[in-house]
């Protein structure tokens, strides 16, 4: 059981940073595993360290307070998390929905993402890894990437550690892009139509088009499995339907002087 000097010491810090009592309350509640940390060797240090970053401490309580969390972070990883996100090569708007809601939010995001890929099994080097090379995975839910690993691993078959390889998998939509194609890979494995094995790889990779081409296209049955994304996904002509007119030259009816015309301008040409 807590001492209560213990408990008194938890207070006095979170009070120190301006939290409320009934934000204190919130935070135990929320967080309980906060009331186990060393204030001393724990909470100040990292407090400390939040500050060195250049975060003030109105912003470290407001974060504390939405989620408290933060306070399970360890010392340095705030500093590993921002370290990641400097050196993000993504496209401009993915880089402005992870930092819509400041850097220290973004670093935290980070850091919930490493905590979750590192529970499926992989090393902290692993999965900041991923993070790198799939921004867009700071931008889904843990559950949503969670889904997306039980199916790799329990219906799949494939180990947690290819994602390192294939980090593309956890940005797919899985409804849209990895169910449809699994489906049709697997029904096309069922009736002894591929005469290779489809890796990770190449069921997340090719485009749309291209996926459409080489295994729904050639099978028709696997139009529906496809779902409505078949729909559109053949080549289409260079115009609508109905364009070309527009692209003919119109006809004029050719008068008696349009002939002569023409014949006197090819008779010394024969």
């Amino acid at each position: 059981m807590m001492k209560e000097d213990d408990l008194c010491e938890k207070i006095g810090f979170l009070e120190g940073i301006g939290i409320s009592r009934y934000g204190i309350e919130r935070v135990f509640h929320l967080f309980p595993e906060v009331l186990g940390f060393d204030v001393e060797n724990r909470l100040k240090p990292l407090l400390d360290e939040f500050l060195e970053l250049g975060f003030s401490e109105n912003m470290i309580r407001d974060e504390i307070i939405k989620d408290s969390r933060v306070l399970s972070m360890e010392l340095g990883e705030m500093s590993r998390c921002l370290g990641l996100l400097k050196t993000l090569k993504c496209r401009a708007p993915i880089k402005d929905k992870i930092f819509s809601e400041g850097e220290f939010r973004a670093g935290f995001e980070v850091k919930l993402r490493v905590d979750c890929l590192c529970k499926q099994g992989l090393i902290h080097r692993e999965a900041f890894k991923i993070l790198w090379k799939e921004p867009r995975l700071i931008l889904y839910e843990v559950e949503e990437i969670e889904k997306k690993i039980d199916f790799l691993v329990n219906t799949m078959n494939y180990k947690v550690g290819c994602l390192v390889e294939v980090p593309e998998y956890l940005g797919a939509n899985f409804d849209k892009q990895i169910l449809p194609r699994y489906n049709v890979v697997e029904y096309l494995r069922s009736q002894g139509a591929l005469e290779f094995d489809v890796g990770l790889k190449s069921l997340i990779k090719p485009s749309r088009l291209r996926f459409y081409n080489l295994y729904v296209k050639p099978y028709p049955e696997c139009e529906k499995m496809f779902g409505r994304f078949a729909e559109g996904a053949a080549i289409q002509g260079r115009h609508p339907v109905g364009m070309w007119k527009l692209f003919k030259p119109q006809k004029y009816a050719e008068s008696k002087e349009d002939v002569n015309n023409t014949k006197s301008f090819m008779e010394p040409l024969v």
